[in-house]
């Protein structure tokens, strides 16, 4: 699998060095396609084609479900509960072995916000 680095955000510039999904059905295909080494995750991700709201909480979910494990995970939402949401999973996910033990996780941006 190639091994990549995944921005996941509806508004935002994709920085450098990444690719970008700006929803979740996007970031979800790629998720399962490549192997990511660095993962940087939005919360708020608009509404879909049938209106439903999915959102980086939701990733993480799915990303603890299947076993998802990227390298390194950058949060980088500026909803603080969201952010709380997404952190907190990730690291009762890590330490309960849904997701790899190394995964590293960062309750901040890799990269500052610019749109």
């Amino acid at each position: 699998m190639e091994l990549v680095n995944l921005y996941v955000d509806d508004l935002r510039k994709c920085p450098d060095g990444f690719i970008v999904a700006r929803n979740y059905n996007e970031a979800i295909e790629i998720l399962n396609a490549r192997e990511i080494n660095i993962l940087s995750l939005d919360h708020d991700l608009g509404l879909d084609e049938n209106g439903v709201e999915k959102n980086g909480y939701d990733i993480v979910k799915y990303m603890c479900e299947n076993g998802i494990s990227p390298r390194k995970v950058y949060i980088h939402t500026d909803n603080v509960v969201g952010r709380n949401n997404m952190y907190h999973t990730l690291i009762g996910a890590r330490k309960r072995g849904f997701i790899g033990k190394s995964v590293e996780i960062y309750n901040y941006g890799y990269t500052d916000n610019s749109i």
